[in-house]
């Protein structure tokens, strides 16, 4: 069996893509395209249990590994389990070598949790997973704008507000505001042509419902107000998603025009476009995005990070849902 080849986002808030080399517990994962990180987990000791996906289980850190630095190895464990680890993390290894430059990987996450507005309609990606047993029913129905925009983001929309965390909390009100006093969520199964079938939780196992919402129910940038929705309200909403530019880039559905859109507003986020242009799916302009790398590489003092040896990979940092199981 080869190892499985998928990338997954990071939300509540959208804010990377996380592309996976995964094969039996062990797994070498990136958000940059240069740094990867690899894990390895005993899931022998939860395969006899009705859904081992539930079960959370230990990662121990096999290593990193940069085209530059070659593999950096973590702890070894003299016993018979890790010698068993040890394997299935060499098996990644192996193939992130040969194959961590076919990035970015196929999206698989296509289960989605939607917050939706007051009137039922999807407005804000809270969750995803790339399985139906990776499925979590319970969860905080709360989206929130998170630690990166509560530091940098800033908009004339705010409320007049002055300080980029006063504009991140007013975001986060916002949209939360408009879910009504009772928020709901739903999971939806995404299919080939954008649209999406509500999957019913509440009886147990995921189970279709005859409700399919066709692609155009489902926000491209992953986030929306009703329609209704005053100017000032939308004007936030589209301040914020200039802001998050860099991020936006990385989903692989946008058209050329809002690419190229998007491609023009991520030029003043020089850093952030540095950070995750290796996982774009496509470039419209070269030579702007060229630019900016060079101006980001500039403010970094010329060298483009790979000294740092990070502990811990990106994906684990900023985990925004709580689960109330």
């Amino acid at each position: 069996m080869s190892p499985a080849c998928y990338g997954q986002r990071l939300l509540n808030p959208f804010r990377g893509v996380m592309n996976c080399i995964e094969y039996q517990g062990a797994e070498a994962v990136t958000t940059d395209g240069l740094r990867w990180d690899i894990y390895v987990r005993d899931t022998d000791l939860v395969e006899d249990l009705d859904n081992p996906h539930r079960v959370q289980t230990s990662d121990i850190r096999y290593g990193s590994w940069s085209p530059r630095q070659g593999l950096k190895r973590g702890a070894i464990y003299p016993s018979d389990d890790f010698k068993l680890l040890e394997e299935r993390g060499a098996v990644v290894y192996e193939y992130l070598l040969t194959h961590h430059d076919a990035i970015p990987f196929p999206l698989r996450d296509v289960y989605e949790w939607w917050l939706l507005d007051a009137a039922g309609a999807p407005m804000a990606l809270l969750d995803s997973a790339v399985g139906a047993q990776a499925i979590e029913p319970d969860g905080r129905i709360e989206w929130r704008a998170g630690r990166e925009c509560a530091q940098q983001f800033r908009s004339d929309a705010a409320a007049g507000t002055a300080d980029a965390a006063t504009a991140a909390e007013r975001l986060s009100a916002l949209v939360n505001a408009y879910a009504g006093p009772q928020p709901v969520a739903q999971w939806f199964q995404r299919h080939a042509d954008g649209s999406g079938t509500l999957l019913n939780l509440r009886q147990g196992e995921p189970e279709a419902s005859a409700r399919r919402l066709p692609a155009s129910a489902f926000d491209a940038f992953l986030l929306r107000l009703p329609g209704a929705a005053p100017p000032e309200h939308q004007r936030l909403i589209a301040d914020f998603h200039a802001w998050q530019s860099p991020c936006l880039l990385l989903l692989p559905t946008l058209s050329e025009r809002t690419r190229a859109h998007l491609e023009q507003q991520a030029l003043t986020r020089a850093p952030a476009l540095e950070r995750h242009h290796r996982l774009y799916p496509q470039i419209i302009d070269q030579e702007a995005i060229r630019g900016a790398r060079v101006e980001a590489l500039l403010r970094a003092g010329g060298d483009a990070g790979d000294d740092e040896d990070e502990t811990m990979a990106t994906y684990y940092i900023e985990l925004n849902v709580t689960r109330t199981n």
